[in-house]
């Protein structure tokens, strides 16, 4: 006879938000099966996804809360320093192009600088337990002053949340197994597995990506609007360190990024400083540069970002690329049904919020499921699910909307729009009480938090 599980929530996808999601249920005592089409095996392989990416503070506290975060931190890069500059045309003025292709005027976000906000001291507390303060500069007091974020590469944040998942009771993960014919009603979801299995739960979470099966079965509608932009990725090789700078120069075509990675040794044993390149590069000239030997690549990527940090070279075996284009479900919820991720939603990575978004998705609905549960209410009525979708509409219209301006504002080289980007960088850079608000958006400390983003148990 074919196996019967019955569970409280299932989750359909076992990628990175989805096993986050997991992980935090089961973490507070909540019955989770989570199933994924792919072998975990494959994805444990550095050639299974190049990319790596931004933690947000609040995002990496979540993670540490959940015990993610311990397998993570020996390999999350810290990010003191963001800085932001309108690139310029190729072929400017020498005193331009000896800047490295960038503008004079430009914007600088320091961690030290967030440390003389109030109530920064309980935040660095949590991070220092976490392992991840540093010392801030000057101005701050002495005190401990965590980083802006981390960068890690999402085959270790694949692994750890992989090797979390084997230590929960609570936690089911079926990999590689399909997820068949679902049904959902009034009362709860059936589903039944590639293998005959078959799943009784009260939720249906969807964590199963873009083209989401569950999104598209439940008939909930979605806004895609390509970009003509694809993503270039890889880990870069340079002479001098980073320090923990994170740079993005935006250029015509888009923008272009290198954020801190730690060190490793190359195959002499010398150590090798690495940042993370993310590109965006127009659609039609995409292939052309992917089809670059090593040495050509490199060049490229030299013209694009300068000499700041010496000769630049490929670290990875390999480049990868992805389309770009914005996503938006009209409703994250349905009978039953949750969307998390990108399922529910799909950003340009101008700011580096992607990953971030679906894990405010994670700690807001682990928070609404825990909260009924312990309540005594049914974790997947409509009044749950509900207030999940409001607490989370706002930040999500709101981030989208400011990924796809910053992106179409600084993708173009009119020389007026230019100017008023450029003198609009240079004032926000004077002005400390609007870096401080910027900042402590990009670091996911603004809002209604959750628990779980204030570092706090479900």
């Amino acid at each position: 006879m074919a196996e019967r599980i019955e569970t409280e929530v299932l989750i359909a996808g076992g990628g990175m938000v989805g096993l986050t999601l997991a992980t935090a249920l089961a973490e507070a005592g909540v019955a989770v099966v989570a199933v994924d089409r792919l072998d975990p095996a494959a994805m444990r392989e550095d050639a299974f996804d190049g990319r790596a990416s931004a933690i947000a503070r609040g995002s990496q506290q979540a993670l540490a809360v959940t015990g993610l975060w311990r397998d993570m931190a020996a390999t999350a890069s810290p990010i003191l320093d963001i800085r932001i500059s309108d690139g310029a045309p190729f072929g400017g003025a020498t005193a331009v192009a000896r800047r490295g292709g960038a503008s004079a005027l430009h914007l600088h976000f320091s961690h030290s600088d967030v440390a003389s906000q109030a109530g920064v001291a309980s935040q660095a507390g949590v991070a220092s337990q976490a392992g991840v303060g540093r010392k801030a500069g000057a101005g701050s007091g002495g005190r401990e002053a965590p980083p802006l974020g981390h960068i890690v590469e999402n085959t270790a944040i694949r692994r750890a949340c992989l090797a979390r998942a084997a230590e929960l009771d609570r936690l089911d993960l079926r990999a590689p197994a399909e997820l068949g014919r679902v049904d959902r009603g009034p009362n709860g979801v059936t589903a039944r597995l590639g293998d005959g299995t078959e799943v009784a739960a009260r939720l249906l979470v969807a964590a199963d990506g873009r083209g989401s099966a569950q999104r598209r079965a439940a008939g909930i509608r979605i806004t895609e609007v390509g970009y003509s932009q694809t993503g270039i990725v890889a880990t870069v090789a340079h002479e001098r360190p980073h320090h923990g700078v994170a740079h993005e120069h935006f250029l015509p075509a888009g923008p272009f990024a290198l954020l801190p990675m730690n060190d490793a040794e190359d195959e002499t044993g010398r150590s090798v400083h690495r940042s993370s390149l993310v590109w965006t590069e127009r659609r039609d000239l995409a292939p052309a540069m992917l089809a670059l030997d090593r040495a050509r690549f490199a060049a490229e990527m030299q013209r694009r970002f300068g000499d700041s940090l010496g000769r630049l070279s490929l670290w990875s075996a390999r480049t990868w690329s992805y389309p770009l284009s914005l996503l938006h479900a009209e409703r994250m919820i349905d009978q039953r049904l949750a969307l998390v991720g990108d399922a529910a939603h799909g950003i340009h990575p101008v700011a580096g919020q992607g990953l971030n978004l679906g894990l405010r998705d994670v700690a807001a609905l682990a928070e609404s499921i825990v909260d009924a549960r312990r309540l005594g209410l049914d974790i997947g009525s409509p009044q749950v699910l509900e207030r999940y979708q409001r607490w989370r509409r706002f930040d999500t219209l709101a981030l989208i909307a400011a990924t796809d301006s910053l992106n179409r504002l600084f993708s173009n080289d009119l020389p007026p729009v230019r100017l008023l980007r450029d003198l609009g960088l240079a004032a926000v850079n004077r002005m400390p009480p609007l870096k401080r608000f910027f900042m402590r958006h990009a670091m996911g400390l603004v809002g209604e938090l959750p628990r779980l983003l204030k570092g706090e148990a479900l």
